[in-house]
């Protein structure tokens, strides 16, 4: 896989069309605004995770067209040869804001606004949805995987399941951002620095006369990180005996066992007390085996006797729902300096968009540090924090709540100006650290698994104004 692959052309094929449109039509230089958001956390849940940023921002970096390209393009007879000029002179020159990675973010809130002529605004659509909608997605499962191992670490096993080469790598990198101790990914180690981790695959095993000789040889080679598969033939007759025997002859450091198949409860409390009794109390037993949120709770509640967890297929595809629903719409226009909001009716209700160019706050209580909700405004827009605010539902707008005594975060910061990226992006350790700190700032009904309380993303009393303002123009709401 070529990292420095030119990835300009990884489009969807009307924004092409569309940007040449507007390039006939004399709109090049008229200025657009555009939101992405989501409609839906996955699988349910309170939440979910914002990742892939910095992919985005590399991608903008180098967005330029090559002859290659245009001789492509001009092979469709599709565009004019204006239009493919301007390509070959092309640079990007938009305004970009973005919520930070690791970021817990909600339905319908802005978190990536671009502004620009309106050719470039649009064109970049397919790669900030591919880029963003597939790292939140495998952030927003890992998180839940992780919370449920209730501390225990959670290693990303998916790179042979996951779909395709960049899906592996990058996956890897939104489950560590989201808490996963360590990925099987060599490859995001040495790009990423997504600690690598493994132990040792059934064919080590069989390649030896018997599991004790094949155990030996691999503590001798590795005596200072030793976990042993004991399932190839039967864990409890042959595996952890054949471990035990290794273990107590060799003393290799840190040593651990791994178990990929079986009643994980039962092998495992077995396991532990044939450990425990050869004196090997610091031995840990590692589980996988087409794991997710739901079997590791329900282990955890059985008393299995697990000290880590290997999650592979379910974590990397997001299995339960593999898609993040992120979309890309049109929010306003600048005509002569002036704004002109633009909104998207839908007969579902939830496609509605929120029109206008915005802010994105949030409200933390000052003496607990919890997240009381999330605020559009229009931009320019200041929520005081030395009066009351009131929240209310956008979903059921006869709920309402009164916050006192809390702070305010602009969530969005900007990314580029002018096309010209003025964001230093942090490592990845420090991303990791930013998203545990903020989960950490939600309440316990918000993490819950199934029916979470409903978080309040509300609009304020001049957003709210100027939506119902161009609803009633279209006829959707009468006075």
């Amino acid at each position: 896989m070529d990292k420095k692959m030119n990835l300009t052309m990884l489009t969807d094929f009307y924004e092409i069309t569309m940007a040449n449109g507007y390039f006939e039509a004399g709109m090049t230089e008229d200025i657009a605004y555009f939101d992405m958001f989501f409609r839906r956390v996955p699988d349910g849940g309170g939440y979910a995770i914002m990742a892939g940023l910095e992919q985005l921002i590399d991608y903008l970096k180098n967005l330029k067209f090559t002859e290659e390209d245009i001789e492509y393009l001009r092979s469709k007879n599709f565009f004019c040869e204006e239009f493919l000029k301007y390509l070959r002179n092309f640079e990007f020159r938009c305004d970009v804001w973005a919520v930070p990675e690791g970021t817990p973010i909600f339905p319908h809130e802005p978190i990536i606004t671009v502004r620009g002529p309106v050719m470039q605004a649009q064109f970049i659509e397919t790669m900030i949805l591919l880029t963003i909608n597939h790292q939140s997605l495998i952030a927003t499962k890992t998180n839940r995987i992780v919370r449920a191992a209730e501390g225990r670490a959670v290693m990303e096993f998916g790179t042979r399941r996951a779909h395709g080469g960049d899906a592996a790598i990058y996956g890897a990198r939104a489950a560590y951002i989201a808490g996963a101790a360590g990925t099987a990914c060599a490859i995001a180690d040495r790009d990423y620095g997504v600690k690598a981790l493994g132990t040792m695959a059934h064919s080590w095993v069989q390649m030896f006369p018997d599991e004790y000789t094949a155990f030996k040889k691999y503590a001798e080679i590795y005596p200072t990180n030793c976990t042993l598969l004991v399932d190839t033939y039967n864990v409890l007759k042959s595996g952890v005996p054949a471990a035990i025997k290794v273990f107590q002859e060799l003393k290799p450091a840190n040593m651990g066992i791994r178990i990929d198949s079986g009643d994980i409860t039962y092998l495992t409390k077995k396991a532990r007390k044939m450990l425990d009794e050869a004196g090997l109390q610091d031995c840990k037993i590692v589980v996988s085996n087409s794991l997710d949120e739901y079997i590791i709770r329900d282990v955890i509640l059985e008393g299995a006797c697990i000290d880590s967890f290997g999650v592979g297929e379910r974590l990397i595809t997001a299995k339960s729902e593999p898609v993040f629903g992120g979309v890309y719409k049109l929010a306003a226009l600048e005509t002569n300096g002036e704004l002109i909001p633009k909104i998207k009716i839908s007969e579902n209700v939830e496609k509605i968009t929120n029109p206008g160019f915005k802010n994105l706050y949030r409200l933390y209580d000052k003496e607990t540090g919890k997240v009381r909700g999330d605020v559009m405004t229009i931009a320019g827009e200041v929520i005081s924090e030395d009066e009351p605010y009131e929240l209310f539902d956008p979903n059921a707008i006869w709920k309402r709540t009164k916050v006192e005594n809390f702070t305010v975060k602009n969530l969005q910061v900007p990314i580029f100006k002018e096309g010209k990226c003025v964001y230093e992006s942090p490592s990845i350790e420090e991303i990791r650290a930013y998203c545990k700190e903020q989960i950490g700032t939600l309440w316990d009904e918000t993490l819950r698994f199934e029916n979470p309380q409903t978080y309040y993303v509300d609009l304020s009393q001049k957003m709210w104004d100027m939506k119902h303002e161009l609803l009633k123009g279209q006829g959707r709401i009468k006075e």
